[in-house]
């Protein structure tokens, strides 16, 4: 009885690549129809696994430089008859490159997939500690001068029994029979060999049969910690200061994570802080205002003495040099402002009524209406 002849596709074709095409080329397409066709995205689909089988099939031939030579002199005889390919990509296992496929479909399982290699090495039981968090709330004077303060922590520590191996005192931990001591489980998908984390040691290849009494095996234990906090002058809002190492112990011993103090500053009953500067309102009188005074303000380091000129108008500014907030880690300071406004009385008694009275009688303004601009150019004229 005659055996039908099955007619191959040409390797280039399944592939949609030229014959000249370099092995990047051959990798990028492959990858791109490996993962269209994978029997995982198309479940129940006969005809994207024959696809899928077929792509492979292409690739694991052209991506070998000796198996390409002679696809390209003889075509599919050169695999038939023993020849070439001694039974063909398949006939002996899977021949494709291990290494460009293990890359290939990394991305698109997130396993490492090996042909008869080793598989990735036992998982760490070490871990960094976390990270922790402590908020400190400061009085404005505390955030500006600097403050020392001690707080008390609650973390976990490295247990001192078992030293961090959780094991108990002269027991140690014992190879994982899920795994065999190797951390990972082998799956056998179609022609792939794929390994995946041991799911009973996570990955680390032991066990710990008899726990530490102490920490019960979980290598840590919780334990309260004061630390001196130093604040430096010049603290904002938020600022963050880290102590490097003092967050939780790591398990199994390993590094310790660290502590970030955030602090939070409370509002002063009239100071304003814009960056090192400090900023407030003065109220005075209009006879202040427009005879001129001498006016005490306690700044945060005691009472200093600005010097209002005769006709000052509501608004001016004055500048007190070196009396704002320390700069955070240098030398200096900056200032503060102090903006001057002229209060009008709500009430008044008759004789500060007839006086008023008089006074408006020997000066005139014409209430005609004006740009802004020129009104402060008038403003500026009179001060």
């Amino acid at each position: 009885m005659a055996t039908a002849n099955v007619t191959k596709v040409d390797y280039y074709e399944v592939l949609s690549v030229s014959r000249d095409a370099n092995d990047q080329e051959l990798k990028t397409a492959y990858r791109k129809l490996a993962m269209q066709y994978h029997p995982d995205r198309n479940p129940n689909n006969p005809a994207a696994e024959e696809k899928f089988k077929e792509c492979g099939e292409a690739y694991s031939v052209l991506s070998d430089a000796e198996k390409r030579a002679a696809y390209d002199r003889y075509g599919h005889a050169a695999f038939q008859n023993g020849g070439g390919g001694a039974g063909g990509p398949f006939g002996g296992g899977f021949n494709g490159n291990a290494q460009d496929l293990g890359d290939i479909f990394g991305d698109l399982f997130g396993e490492m997939f090996n042909m008869g290699g080793n598989g990735r090495q036992q998982a760490s039981r070490v871990q960094r500690g976390r990270d922790l968090r402590y908020d400190m709330k400061l009085e404005f004077e505390e955030a500006v001068f600097g403050k020392e303060r001690e707080i008390t922590i609650r973390r976990m520590e490295t247990c001192i029994d078992c030293k961090g191996s959780g094991a108990a005192k002269g027991k140690a931990p014992v190879t994982c029979t899920q795994c065999g001591g190797r951390g990972q489980q082998r799956f056998q998908q179609g022609f792939f060999s794929v390994a995946r984390t041991c799911s009973v040691c996570g990955g680390t290849g032991t066990l710990i049969v008899e726990p530490c009494q102490t920490c019960k095996g979980e290598t840590r234990v919780t334990t309260e910690h004061t630390i001196l906090v130093k604040v430096p002058a010049g603290v904002e809002q938020d600022t963050r200061i880290r102590y490097s190492g003092e967050g939780e112990a790591g398990k199994f011993a390993g590094p310790a994570g660290d502590l970030y103090v955030v602090l939070s500053v409370k509002a002063h009953k009239f100071f304003e802080r814009d960056g090192d500067d400090l900023h407030c309102v003065m109220p005075i009188s209009f006879p202040q205002a427009a005879l001129g005074t001498e006016l005490e303000i306690q700044t945060l380091e005691g009472a200093a003495t600005i010097k209002v000129p005769e006709g000052t108008q509501s608004g001016k500014a004055f500048k007190l040099k070196g009396k704002g907030v320390p700069h955070l880690n240098s030398h200096g300071k900056g200032d503060l402002i102090v903006e001057i406004r002229v209060q009008t009385p709500g009430k008044l008694n008759k004789q500060q009524r007839d006086l008023l009275k008089q006074l408006s009688e020997t000066m005139v303004v014409e209430n005609t209406p004006t740009s802004r601009g020129l009104f402060e150019k008038v403003k500026d004229i009179f001060s």
